[in-house]
């Protein structure tokens, strides 16, 4: 049955239709979630991201006696890893996370506030979840807070969470279950335990799993006063950040190509090892009781001996088999190639990218990987913003106020420039831009606000001295 509405609506029919409870209900779901495709395609995503593919736990087989496939000890078997997943993972991240963003905001307090919040810490996890969004197709930031004004930033691991949106479109969360284990004694035993959290509006839910069902533990509100006061934050403070509209990894586009290559690489590599497979041997009068004994006389001393029978002079003659490595690399840089368009990367080794390289050399190389880039910039600019909302909603449940201003997020993308022609083009646009614009443009400014500042300060420094380039430079 496909349920077009949220997960609320389904399993609030769920509830009605079956006379279950709600906790009943995702023990349900738990279970569901444990064994589907989804959950699946995350761990291969991010399992293939670590190096874990599944060319390790390949075997080489022939065909046996009966006609059927049979595992083989003797023959070289390369698991060969060639890990271009991982290295457009990692691209696509510093493309777009490795810079921290810049803040856009009139209202200087809440600048002020948002930036001393968004600090190193943040951009790491925030670049932690990027990776999480292109290995499982989505990511999650929880936010908590003990006093309201010093904020912390924890990332959930995607393939141990379960949302339950209250839409269809999946923007607004009623809640979401965590799965996790912990290592325990009991008395002089270690045990793993199974966990799971329930985050709602009002707080959290502890349990741990027993035989398929949730035993409480406890429970934890988000804020409370020293009365026992319990303050309602009306949206659940974990973030679920999107790699695009339909949460589709990026191994979901790449996984049966990377696979060909780690296999065609292998490939290549036992051939070249199976020596006395690329040579057939044709025995004639061999001086032997079986092949077996034949094998072990060639591997340990190079040499076997022959006989004459009934006149018939023995001889050995091979059949030459080559392995033809040219073939081998036109499929593998094929794979590459198609991995790298699939995925939408960046070739550094275009053509486009050596000799003169100008502004449109670079923008035509980037094309792809800026379809990728807008589609997720997007996504975590709604992210941020609800991130800005819950921080607002914390600080006026303590301080009765927040500093109403809108504030726009904008990522700095690690593109490769051409200096010197953003530097002309910077200074052939000093009288139509305002100098704030230049300076935003300009490749040697990594924080404008500073720059301005010290702008300033040059211009008040040299305003005694009456410096004609200094003055034209600031007017």
């Amino acid at each position: 049955m496909i349920f077009a509405g949220s997960e609320t609506q389904r399993i609030n029919e769920i509830i009605k239709s079956n006379s279950l409870t709600r906790l009943q209900v995702i023990e349900k779901e738990i279970l569901k979630f444990k064994t589907s495709k989804k959950r699946k395609t995350m761990i291969d995503g991010d399992r293939y991201y670590k190096g874990i593919h599944d060319i390790l736990e390949r075997k080489r087989t022939v065909i046996g006696k009966d006609g059927n496939l049979s595992e083989v000890s003797n023959l070289p078997n390369n698991k060969i890893v060639d890990n271009q997943y991982a290295r457009l993972v990692d691209q696509k991240c510093s493309y777009l996370l490795s810079k921290p963003f810049t803040i856009k905001c009139e209202n200087t307090e809440l600048l002020e506030l948002l930036n001393s919040i968004f600090n190193n810490d943040f951009f790491r996890i925030l670049k932690d979840t990027g990776e999480d969004c292109l290995n499982c197709g989505s990511g999650y930031i929880y936010i908590y807070t003990k006093n309201g004004v010093d904020f912390k930033f924890k990332r959930f691991e995607p393939y141990n969470i379960i949302p339950f949106y209250k839409d269809s479109e999946h923007r607004e969360l009623d809640c979401i279950v965590r799965l996790f284990y912990v290592s325990v004694y009991e008395g002089d035993r270690e045990i793993i335990k199974e966990k799971a959290e329930i985050y709602t509006d009002k707080g959290i839910e502890r349990y741990f799993i027993k035989n398929t069902s949730l035993v409480f533990e406890e429970s934890e509100y988000y804020l409370s006063d020293t009365l026992g006061n319990v303050f309602n934050l009306n949206y659940v403070p974990v973030i679920p950040f999107k790699l695009n509209s339909k949460e589709i990894p990026l191994i979901s586009r790449v996984k049966k190509l990377q696979d060909s290559l780690n296999i065609i690489e292998s490939d290549f590599m036992n051939n070249m090892q199976e020596d006395a497979r690329n040579t057939i041997l044709v025995l004639k009068n061999y001086d032997g009781t079986n092949l077996e004994e034949f094998r072990c006389n060639l591997a340990k001393y190079g040499a076997v001996k022959v006989k004459s029978i009934d006149g018939a002079a023995g001889d050995i003659q091979t059949l030459k088999v080559n392995v033809d490595s040219g073939n081998y690399k036109i499929i593998a840089d094929m794979l590459k190639r198609s991995i790298m368009e699939n995925a939408r990367g960046i070739d550094s080794k275009d053509d486009r990218l050596t000799g003169n390289v100008t502004r449109m050399n670079i923008q035509s190389v980037y094309s792809d990987i800026d379809l990728d880039a807008n589609i997720m910039e997007c996504e975590f600019q709604w992210s941020i913003s609800k991130i800005i909302e819950l921080i607002g909603t914390f600080i006026k449940i303590r301080q009765n106020t927040f500093p109403n201003c809108k504030a726009d997020i904008v990522f700095n993308r690690d593109i490769l420039i051409n200096e010197t022609e953003s530097i002309e083009n910077c200074i052939k646009s000093t009288e139509i831009l305002s100098q704030k614009s230049i300076i935003e443009q300009h490749p040697w400014v990594k924080d404008i606000t500073a720059e301005l500042k010290r702008l300033d300060e040059q211009y008040e420094k040299n305003k005694k001295s009456q410096n004609p380039q200094i003055l034209n430079l600031k007017n």
